[in-house]
């Protein structure tokens, strides 16, 4: 048995250069939360926290011959403010990383994993990761091409979408990182913007 969750989940995992809707059930995922600008001191260790704990828990169930690849880097961002989050300071910004998991992944196969990720590779920090079902609904999502400074001209195009729709936000500004940012041109780097959306009353 063999999972590939970015192939396999063209819906969850694809978009298009235009805004458009979807709707995303509940799904598993690992999950950090903390406070920091994008490649901080604070969001670098997470993200070293998370993905040595995914693997962990993939190298548990490739014993059973469950072999599944780790899924892309996600992140929900917001701010603690009436400001736009870009009127406020970059540090004062505060993000939850995933890392989804496939369906059968247990609460008992990521502890035993935390475990072995601590005495292996001493990171204590995996203890506050959390495995945990989000459902998002209905969202508005469209593919970012470019750096992430640029990010805010697409933005611009999805909330152009949700009031023409009659749509107001439901839920965190969410990112899917489709691109290694240390193997691709800034220029070429691919990210899923996705926001979770309702019928404005």
């Amino acid at each position: 048995m063999k999972t590939d969750l970015v192939k396999e989940d063209k819906a969850y995992y694809s978009a298009k250069k235009e805004p458009d809707l979807r709707s995303f059930g509940p799904l598993s995922y690992l999950t950090i939360t903390g406070q920091g600008e994008p490649a901080g001191t604070a969001f670098t260790r997470a993200v070293e926290a998370l993905f040595p704990l995914a693997y962990g828990i993939r190298k548990i169930y490739k014993l059973q011959d469950m072999i599944f690849s780790v899924p892309k880097l996600e992140g929900f961002w917001w701010v603690d403010s009436d400001k736009p989050a870009l009127d406020v300071p970059r540090k004062e910004w505060f993000w939850k990383l995933l890392i989804r998991m496939p369906e059968y992944v247990t609460v008992e196969s990521v502890e035993q994993a935390k475990e072995q990720v601590i005495i292996k590779k001493g990171i204590q920090l995996v203890n506050d990761i959390h495995f945990e079902t989000i459902e998002e609904g209905q969202c508005v999502q469209i593919m970012h091409i470019g750096p992430y400074s640029s990010e805010p001209e697409t933005i611009a195009k999805m909330y152009a979408f949700m009031k023409n729709n009659n749509l107001i936000e439901n839920g965190l500004h969410h990112e899917i990182y489709i691109s290694d940012p240390r193997k691709t041109a800034p220029e070429k780097m691919k990210t899923i913007l996705r926001q979770g959306v309702r019928t404005s009353d």
